[in-house]
């Protein structure tokens, strides 16, 4: 009966075509926001960098044998590397394709990193991965990782009247509130398949409410995207654009710059790996089905994760990684499906040549889009502190409190403070890499002698 009743897809299920096209748009509205903001941002073409997100989502499920349900879109760990080897540009405008060439040549060398991660992962197995990067570890990576973009999801539910690109009202808080509370109440109380759109059913409803208010007031929280970052090869003007590709220059100076991020990056995608093994291993238990066991497959997904960069490098698109958010929005839904995955791939393959459909989604009031990530983000910090409990972390422990104390605040107050990154011995060092780092080498310290110390204390016990 508890299988009959239980509801979601765990990573080999299929869902019928019209749930599966529904729950792949679910997952492409939660992924377009950051990764269409990196673009605009960095002064990547916008076409060819949503098109190699969903590219390179494809190549990182097939080679991960289709066992890893997660999606590869832009990250913002390289933001600062890009724009201090390019000099940036205005919001919205695009880089020369010289410039982009040579960057390319930067992000394809630092998914040679993440590769060899994997490979060192595979070769030493995951117990002794776990001596380096255990719960106490991942589990306040992942909530610093929630909590680091807590300021952008209240940013986007009140945006700034004026800032670039966006449009706000005094408005802005009843869309983005509305938006979060529809969000919540569809995911608490709706049954069957709506139960499992809420991030689909919540924007509608935030759209909704922002259509309503410009009727009313005349004010618009709809967007428009600068007409600069509508570039690519024009087939249909206006109509039909295919991804502005370009190829990639050898350039050393890129390499050097960002190639040490990814080093950086490989704690965040840990965490993430280990943040869906216990979601999608409480699903198959609660549906009678064995464990899946994705967190023993760490070593596929960092080499993944370095074909992504590849890929993405190779097209004329950001470096990524796996995206929290879309971890979230399947915790939430209990929607795993890889199938799910790999239609919204091709969906945001098809969408990046449409300039419509582009213009469409973006068009979307940013109030709805911090709606909804207040909810997701506060979700990738709760999975955090599920990770601590699956794996029973000892919260008492002096050497685990230590360790996680000193993740939260460097990560946190790196956030808030610096900006994201912490100025060190002149360097600027992403808040949360740095934070995984100084939490890996702290607990490895710590770790000495706690052996014999845990075997004293035993024997002491049984006295």
């Amino acid at each position: 009966m508890n299988k009959v009743q239980t509801i979601g897809y765990l990573p080999d299920e299929r869902p019928s075509f019209w749930k599966l096209l529904l729950y792949a748009l679910q997952q492409i509205v939660v992924m377009f926001p950051a990764t269409i903001l990196v673009a605009l941002i960095t002064g990547f073409h916008l076409s060819t960098t949503i098109f190699a997100s969903g590219l390179a989502t494809l190549c990182f499920i097939l080679i991960t044998g289709k066992k890893i349900p997660l999606y590869f879109g832009s990250s913002f760990s390289y933001l600062s590397a890009i724009i201090g080897l390019t000099g940036g540009v205005e919001f919205g405008q695009i880089l020369p394709d010289a410039v982009i060439s040579e960057v390319q040549f930067g992000i394809m060398a630092s998914g040679l990193v993440s590769i060899l991660a994997g490979i060192i992962v595979r070769l030493f197995g995951r117990k002794a991965i776990e001596k380096i990067l255990p719960a106490t570890v991942t589990g306040p990576i992942a909530m610093i990782i929630g909590l680091s973009l807590a300021a952008a999801a209240l940013n986007d539910a009140a945006p700034v009247q004026g800032g670039a690109g966006i449009v706000a009202t005094d408005w802005v808080w009843l869309v983005s509130l509305v938006t979060l509370l529809a969000t919540i109440l569809f995911s608490v109380y709706l049954k069957g398949i709506w139960g499992q759109l809420p991030l689909l059913l919540g924007p509608l409803v935030g759209c909704a409410v922002a259509a309503i208010l410009l009727l009313i007031t005349g004010e618009s929280m709809f967007r428009t995207l600068p007409e600069a970052a509508n570039s690519g090869y024009s087939v249909i003007p206006g109509a039909l654009t295919l991804p502005h590709i370009t190829l990639p220059k050898v350039s050393w100076t890129a390499v050097a710059a960002i190639m040490p991020i990814a080093i950086a990056t490989i704690p965040e995608s840990t965490a993430h790996v280990f943040q869906l093994d216990i979601y999608v291993n409480n699903l198959a238990r609660r549906k009678g089905k064995p464990d899946y066991d994705i967190g023993n497959r760490l070593g596929q997904n960092l080499i993944g994760d370095g074909i992504g960069d590849i890929v993405a490098g190779l097209v004329g698109g950001p470096a990524g990684t796996n995206y929290g958010e879309n971890i979230s929005a399947m915790a939430i839904t209990r929607v795993f499906s890889v199938p799910v995955l790999i239609a919204a791939a091709i969906i945001a393959m098809i969408i990046s040549c449409f300039t419509p459909l582009v213009n469409a989604i973006y068009a979307i009031p940013q109030a709805v889009i911090g709606g909804i990530e207040i909810y997701l983000f506060g979700a990738i910090a709760a999975q955090g502190i599920a990770i601590m409990i699956e794996k029973k972390a000892d919260m008492f422990s002096a050497r685990n409190i230590a360790v996680i104390a000193v993740i939260m605040i460097l990560g946190v107050g790196g956030q808030f403070q610096f900006g994201g990154t912490i100025p060190f011995l002149g360097l600027q060092v992403p808040c949360i890499a740095g934070a995984a780092i100084v939490g890996i080498l702290l607990n490895l310290l710590l770790s000495i002698g706690s052996k014999k110390k845990e075997a004293a204390e035993a024997e002491k016990g049984q006295e």
